[in-house]
């Protein structure tokens, strides 16, 4: 393929991204500032209806961009986006299911009415899961210390919150549900992938909700034995997990958080007709972000415990598989 045949399927793909964005800056250009200065607060629904819906959700994001930013400068916290990764995605969803402008759809509700459910379902588990490990109190990300302490130098680190923690998070969050956006605009029946989309969803859910609770039983009880002055053996022993889905992968919780937006993506597919369309760019960047996040996980990871190298050679990374061997006992 020559270059200027890659550089005109390049320019084809993302037209309509293009197209789509250049329609949300029209709708928040066009919007009657009076109804938010002379009107106010009654103005705001009517300015909130009038809007296109993915223009709401840009606002939001720019919103997110900026408490994150603003309070982590404030606080020295920077988890401020970590708080609220697993609410703005359903969000975002259903303002694209029920957002009440006339102008701009939806063609159908039905398929956007499941996604949204469906992205509820994933909200509520993993805002309980983070919760419970005391994500809501004030308690910071480990790899954001650990991140810090290699990027000394304050205006660089800065640079960092303002373009990575800050910046590219809330927008992924708003990337990833785009496939939502590509439903409204659609007028294409449910049909077989969409049931299959579903179906894949809830399973991911299930297998990451499943290994998120095999880690924190395990978690419980090494901490509890090491209090009560036990003898370790196995797992506890050497302080990690290896059992459950664990055995059959290092990260699969991981795994199935990548596999849940995968079969989010697979809406718009069934919407749309199109294998590869603009929207999986929020599934793509999630999956890139996941090789980095994962390799720097077990960084630390082999850093704490000797043995996890062992595990490594035996256990695949993400995608599930048998194991190519057993793990070594060690006594504590």
């Amino acid at each position: 393929m020559s270059l200027a045949t890659s550089l005109a399927a390049m320019e084809a793909f993302f037209a309509p991204m293009i197209s789509t964005y250049g329609d949300v800056w029209g709708s928040l250009n066009g919007l009657d500032r009076s109804l938010l200065i002379e009107d106010f607060p009654n103005g705001l629904w009517k300015a909130f209806t009038l809007l296109n819906p993915l223009a709401v959700v840009c606002l939001m994001v720019t919103f997110l961009f900026l408490y994150a930013f603003l309070g982590s400068i404030l606080t020295d916290d920077y988890s401020f986006v970590d708080r609220q990764w697993s609410i703005v995605p359903a969000l975002y969803s259903l303002n694209f299911a029920l957002h009440p402008s006339s102008a701009f759809g939806p063609a159908r509700q039905d398929r956007l009415l499941i996604m949204s459910a469906l992205s509820v379902v994933w909200a509520m588990r993993l805002t309980f899961n983070f919760w419970r490990r005391g994500g809501y109190s004030g308690m910071e990300d480990y790899r954001w210390t650990e991140i810090r302490k290699r990027v000394p130098h304050p205006v660089l680190w800065q640079i960092f919150n303002l373009t990575f923690i800050a910046g590219f998070q809330p927008i992924l969050l708003m990337l990833l549900t785009l496939p939502a956006w590509l439903c409204r605009e659609s007028n294409a029946p449910l049909n077989n992938l969409d049931y299959v989309a579903t179906g894949a969803f809830l399973f991911f859910v299930i297998m990451e909700t499943t290994a998120d609770q095999q880690q924190w039983n395990f978690q419980n009880a090494k901490y509890a034995a090491r209090r009560q002055r036990k003898t370790l053996s196995g797992d506890y022993a050497r302080g990690f997990l290896t059992g459950g889905l664990f055995r059959y992968s290092r990260h699969p919780n991981f795994f199935a958080e990548q596999c849940v937006w995968l079969s989010y993506y697979l809406f718009s597919v069934a919407a749309t007709g199109q294998w590869l369309n603009y929207s999986c760019i929020g599934v793509a960047l999630l999956i890139l972000l996941f090789q980095t996040s994962t390799s720097f996980t077990e960084m630390l990871t082999e850093k704490r415990y000797p043995l996890y190298k062992e595990y490594q050679k035996i256990t695949s990374r993400l995608i599930p598989f048998l194991p190519l061997g057993r793990m070594p006992e060690k006594k504590d």
